[in-house]
């Protein structure tokens, strides 16, 4: 009825065969939000360290360049995740803070934080094991 058919886990199929993306893995919307290259390490410096001036933020981030940094916090300023504070004074002031939407993102980072320890030396142990057969198929027999 109405075109579509469920699939496995939820995923949806419409009469001609395409699979809605969204549907399909509805956590993707939430992964493009949330895990781009500077979005989380942003969100994770304010929530760790609080309301911060851009210099104070670019510094505590890392490399990220003011170009990049100025484009993600419009971003994420659109999208909720942070708010921005203009004080007018001389000279002027702008502040960043997480607001609580991005907050509320915080045990869901508690929770990969202690899927990483606990998980990333077997991913590493993994691709070690992965390379090394992957070297020995590749030399001449």
């Amino acid at each position: 009825m109405g075109g579509a058919s469920t699939g496995v886990m939820g995923s949806v199929t419409t009469q001609g065969g395409q699979v809605d993306a969204e549907r399909a893995c509805p956590v993707s919307p939430v992964v493009d939000l949330v895990f781009s290259r500077w979005t989380t390490p942003i969100l994770w410096t304010l929530n760790e360290f609080g309301r911060q001036r851009f210099v104070e933020l670019q510094r505590n981030v890392g490399t990220i360049t003011p170009k990049v940094l100025t484009q993600r916090l419009r971003q994420m300023e659109r999208d909720g995740l942070v708010v921005r504070t203009y004080h007018p004074e001389v000279p002027p002031r702008v502040e960043y803070e997480i607001s609580a939407l991005g907050r509320s993102l915080a045990p869901i980072f508690a929770h990969l934080a202690d899927w990483s320890v606990e998980n990333l030396p077997k991913v590493e142990e993994a691709r070690r094991e992965f390379d090394a057969a992957d070297d020995r198929t590749s030399l001449p027999r």
